[in-house]
């Protein structure tokens, strides 16, 4: 017999934390339909085991109002795909080869995926494209989500927008190391979409919440 484990209200916390980056305990507690009660009590055990952390901002003449977010080992608990073998060998291979050649190598690997994307994702509006980039993504790890940019309706003409964001990278740890696989993921989604244009609105390398891509489609010119 199979026993099915209920679900972890700690870890729809940290999900929760993961996809929106930050959140009073008031803001949990109406999310996730718990009392606040219990979502401090789940809060101050996530902080005794360093996964999230909290600073104090001041509302009015009141106490301070906390704001929780992940900690880096937080982050750290969701996959990271390739992790630190990749890291490892890529170290490697730059004292092999050179850091030129392996930049090169990266890049490489990049159109590549570019090329499988493009063929995945197919034809179709827009909106079909992007939704099946995002779901791509979802399956490799990222923790996509695709957001519409309301337009003013009442101007014709105006261009889709989309932002494309990722609220857990799975080679962050590459990242860290190899900044310059996060330029051509941004050069990967422009090629699988060469009829938009594609920016780059956050940064998890920054220190923001997710990556964030500024998706529009190019204005036709009749």
């Amino acid at each position: 017999m199979t026993i099915t484990q209920p679900p972890s209200t700690k870890q729809d916390i940290l999900q929760y934390l993961l996809r929106n980056g930050q959140a009073t305990a008031q803001a949990l507690a109406d999310n996730l339909d718990i009392s606040p009660q219990a979502i401090r009590r789940h809060l101050k055990d996530l902080e005794t085991e360093e996964l999230i952390e909290h600073h104090a901002i001041q509302v009015g003449m009141g106490r301070p109002q906390y704001i929780y977010r992940l900690s880096k080992k937080g982050r750290d608990r969701f996959p990271q795909g390739y992790s630190e073998f990749a890291v490892s060998f890529l170290d490697t291979l730059v004292e092999t080869v050179g850091e030129k050649q392996v930049g090169e190598v990266l890049r490489k690997q990049w159109e590549r995926k570019a090329e499988e994307y493009r063929q995945r994702v197919g034809n179709g509006t827009l909106r079909e494209r992007v939704t099946k980039l995002v779901q791509l993504r979802q399956k490799e790890g990222y923790m996509a989500e695709l957001l519409l940019v309301e337009n003013d309706n009442s101007k014709k003409g105006i261009p889709e927008k989309y932002i494309l964001a990722e609220h857990h990278c799975a080679i962050s740890e590459v990242a860290e190391s190899f900044p310059s696989v996060c330029g051509h993921e941004l050069e990967m989604f422009s090629a699988v979409l060469p009829d938009c244009t594609v920016e780059r609105t956050h940064w998890i390398n920054n220190g923001e919440h997710n990556c964030g891509y500024l998706i529009q489609a190019k204005f036709k010119i009749e």
